[in-house]
């Protein structure tokens, strides 16, 4: 228990630091879970129960300076490719997401979470979570209208000549000037900044512009405030999310969740030196439980999976060092439920800002993987890929695991490949399979 009122202080700037670092998550989870045909505001409010539930639990429980929330490249996950992509509708994405905190909690509970990180070779690690980053940027270029259909090319750049890649670039420069400044807060700020340069052309536009942009306008605005949407509470499909055609989705959350949650915990010890007399992060096994309760939650309050974030470095860098941090970020959290209103005005483009630039923040564990080395640079290649060119995350995983097994058996290290990797690659062609 803390009583240094000093090192108080402390904790509860560290707090709010980390609340302005993340707080752009209630922006573009609802904007990425909407597309799936989600009510936005139910979306909003389980997005931030999520956040608070997680975050006080690691706080209280834990006892660690991080905050959990519906985790970016998850939602791209929950909407594109489980919704959009395997034809499950969202009560049973939903459901694939409660099954998925149940497996974790598992894994969690009972040590298994050990032995299958250590299976799974470190650079495919990196390979998948740049590959995460790379999907969601590519959507977020989408969204917005940047990157558009080309029936030559699949793709090409949109004309410039459009307000709305102009509006983007204006946002994303914006945001980027913030980054390089180390302005706390930058993405919140710049999905604002953008917003207010978006309004115009809704205002403009409208409904006549030959493209649907996706920008709001005020006609039928009434209110900045309205109660919270528990519309998506227990509306997953629990039993419906078990059909055999659905395992690759349970699969996905649960593992991407597992690779995601291990290597922020690593990273954040790392950067703040919080290592246990072993050498790992301080209370891993508690966080990890945390980790997994908070996608169980997630499942059934309506969101995508729950998942430590990185951005809690903010907080950290600020001095936050105990539990403390995460439970005075979670509260600050709270007053966002009665503001769905107002943050339904946020257009697409500007929230495609925060997709894009978080997505190169993903980028960095590239440095990780020794690209001198095919046996190691072609696997984390294909997973890094074919996760956005594939619109898959499966496929990116599971074209990592098989081609790195099948260069080292041809690479006469059969040895080296453990058990739990080979049952790890069973699953694979399975998920290939069905």
């Amino acid at each position: 228990m803390i009583t240094d009122k000093k090192q108080i202080k402390t904790e509860l700037l560290a707090g709010l630091s980390t609340f302005l670092a993340t707080f752009y998550i209630v922006l573009v989870n609802p904007a990425i879970l909407s597309e799936a045909g989600m009510p936005f505001s139910g979306v909003v409010t389980a997005t931030v129960l999520v956040t608070f539930f997680g975050s006080l639990m690691m706080g209280v429980y834990a006892k660690n300076p991080i905050v959990v929330a519906p985790g970016m490249g998850m939602n791209a996950f929950f909407t594109y490719t489980a919704v959009k992509g395997y034809g499950l509708s969202y009560e049973q994405a939903l459901g694939a997401v409660f099954w998925a905190g149940v497996l974790f909690l598992f894994l969690s509970l009972f040590k298994a979470r050990e032995k299958i990180v250590e299976a799974i070779p470190v650079p495919l690690r990196h390979a998948v979570s740049a590959g995460i980053g790379l999907f969601i940027a590519f959507i977020g270029f989408q969204n917005a209208h940047f990157v558009v259909d080309n029936p030559s090319t699949l793709v090409s750049l949109a004309s410039l000549k459009d307000p709305v890649p102009l509006t983007f670039l204006a946002g994303l420069l914006f945001t980027a000037i913030l980054l390089i400044k180390r302005k706390t807060g930058a993405i919140v700020y710049g999905i604002f900044f953008t917003t207010l340069l978006a309004w115009p052309i809704g205002r403009w536009w409208g409904d006549a512009s030959p493209i649907n942009y996706g920008i709001p306008t005020l006609v039928n605005y009434t209110s900045a405030l309205a109660w919270p949407d528990f519309g998506l509470f227990f509306k997953a499909d629990i039993l419906g999310s078990m059909k055999l055609a659905f395992i690759p989705v349970i699969f996905v959350f649960a593992f991407t969740d597992l690779f995601d949650s291990i290597s922020t915990f690593v990273g954040l010890a790392e950067a703040s030196g919080m290592k246990d007399e072993n050498g790992n992060p301080t209370n891993m096994r508690k966080s990890l439980i945390t980790d997994s309760a908070a996608t169980l939650f997630a499942g059934i309050s309506g969101s995508s999976p729950g998942t430590a974030f990185i951005e809690s470095a903010v907080g950290i860098g600020q001095g936050g060092r105990t539990g403390l941090t995460a439970i005075f970020a979670a509260v600050l959290f709270l007053p966002l439920l009665f503001i769905s209103p107002l943050l339904s005005l946020i257009p697409s483009v500007a929230s495609s800002v925060a997709l894009v630039l978080v997505g190169s923040f993903m980028m960095r564990p590239v440095l990780q993987i020794n690209w001198s080395d095919p046996g190691e640079a072609i696997p984390c290649f294909l997973s890094l890929v074919l996760i956005p060119f594939s619109y898959s995350l499966t496929l990116g995983i599971v074209f990592g695991f098989i081609s790195w097994t099948l260069f080292q058996v041809f690479s006469g290290k059969i040895k080296e490949i453990s058990p739990v990797l080979w049952i790890i690659n069973l699953l694979s062609l399975f998920l290939l399979w069905i």
